[in-house]
């Protein structure tokens, strides 16, 4: 996410870390870079004019400068600078409708399916509707995305109008005791007339809680120009912005707090329906600095390992007891958090470092496959595994003798490291990742 702003302020930053005294020179050479690095991600020229001069102003107060060093100085006041830009807190959805605007193909369907698993996931009532008339293929499409999260999907007979389906839709919701019904309306190729007087008969029937616009984040400027036509309109009180994952430069998501004055509640950031985040300004701001994101890797941890287990194995670590079973869960609870490069790019110092790396992904597989494939006497004491073990083991698993070996290896040396951390009688923090990348 963002990998070019991030790879860019980094390079910004590292030119002026070890300077005892920035000079004004310096400091102006700085924010030339980081003007050009977000203009060239798309960002708004308004928004980024009164970004740098906010972040020169505070940069150049030598008073300030006394307590920390002129780098450290530099460092907290883009962090702040950008905290603003961004919109300092996390926007919480409003219960009630939802309304969901925007041009056609920005991923507005999906976002509805993944925002139904999300709250459904957070312990509320979501249901979900379609008012696209015009595309019966987006109502099915929504519909398939209800059956697969769970939610329900309030569908009507054929010839209703959108603005009737939305005023059944939200009376079916109050009658159900809905938190969130999350309707979903049609969406063109382009701005028309027709479509903008559809949706403000419908926001005026049905006084939604939001109008959330879904923007594609690789749209860069037009997406920001679009969504002010929409803003004005229509009246949007948020947005969501679609494949951050992907070669999104990031500049809608600079700009369009200050722009429009809407914050940005989610992001979007996979193909998967897990792949939908609250958007936190702190946060993205750590991410664009090449800070990382440790609150957002703790909470997928802390998704993915029930804290009974956590304990369990934390227990096993410091008794020495790790075996090749708990390697397993290990490497199951990898798989629950996610994409490794995304995981490792919340990581403070790497994300800039990983753009280029491309990690397989069915190395977890394949190590997963290998421990299946011995017997529990195996997993739980593998010095019994000789070589007959190793070659039944490797025939079962689709690998080699070689792959056999070099888990095993890796094995022991984890339960070596974990030694250690016994011994040393320190907190145990994050363990290594169970093999090499």
């Amino acid at each position: 996410m963002l990998e070019l702003l991030t790879e860019r302020f980094s390079k910004a930053f590292a030119k002026v870390e070890n300077s005892r005294k920035l000079t004004e020179k310096q400091i102006n050479d700085f924010l030339r870079e980081i003007r050009s690095a977000l203009l060239e991600s798309d960002a708004d020229y308004d928004v980024v004019k009164d970004f740098l001069k906010r972040v020169r102003e505070k940069a150049l107060q030598e008073d300030i400068t006394k307590k920390v060093s002129p780098f450290e100085h530099l460092l907290l006041t883009v962090y702040e600078e950008l905290v603003k830009v961004l919109g300092e807190t996390v926007s919480e959805l409003k219960k009630g409708t939802v309304l969901f605007v925007g041009l056609q193909g920005t991923g507005k369907t999906t976002t509805i399916g993944k925002l139904a698993k999300y709250l459904k996931d957070k312990g509320f009532k979501v249901a979900v509707s379609s008012t696209d008339v015009r595309r019966p293929a987006a109502m099915l499409q929504l519909q398939r995305l209800a059956e697969k999260v769970g939610v329900p999907y309030y569908h009507f007979d054929e010839g209703l109008s959108a603005l009737e389906i939305a005023k059944r839709s939200q009376a079916k919701a109050k009658e159900d005791g809905v938190d969130y019904l999350l309707l979903d309306t049609a969406g063109r190729l382009h701005i028309d007339e027709e479509l903008m007087e559809e949706l403000s008969s419908i926001k005026s029937a049905v006084s939604p809680s939001e109008v959330l616009y879904v923007a594609d984040a690789m749209q860069g400027q037009e997406a920001l120009r679009i969504a002010k036509v929409f803003h004005e309109k229509i009246g949007l009180t948020g947005a969501v912005l679609t494949k951050m994952d992907g070669d999104a430069r990031g500049g809608v998501a600079f700009s369009l707090r200050s722009a429009l004055g809407i914050p940005i509640k989610f992001v979007g950031v996979g193909e998967k329906l897990e792949d939908i985040e609250p958007f936190y300004p702190d946060r993205i701001a750590q991410r664009i600095m090449g800070l990382g994101d440790i609150q957002s890797l703790i909470e997928k941890a802390q998704q993915a390992i029930p804290e009974d287990e956590a304990q369990v194995l934390a227990t096993k670590v410091l008794t020495g007891s790790f075996d090749l079973e708990d390697l397993l869960k290990q490497l199951e609870f990898m798989e629950k958090m996610g994409p490794l490069d995304k995981l490792l790019g919340m990581i403070p110092g790497l994300s800039a470092q990983l753009k280029n790396l491309k990690i397989d992904e069915k190395i977890i597989k394949k190590k997963k496959a290998i421990i299946q494939s011995m017997t529990k006497e195996e997993r739980r004491n593998p010095l019994i595994i000789n070589m007959s073990r190793k070659q039944r083991i490797a025939k079962g698993s689709g690998t080699t003798i070689s792959d056999v070996n070099k888990l095993l290896k890796e094995y022991e040396e984890m339960k070596k490291l974990m030694k250690k951390l016994k011994n040393a009688k320190g907190p145990i923090g994050i363990p290594r990742l169970p093999f090499r990348i």
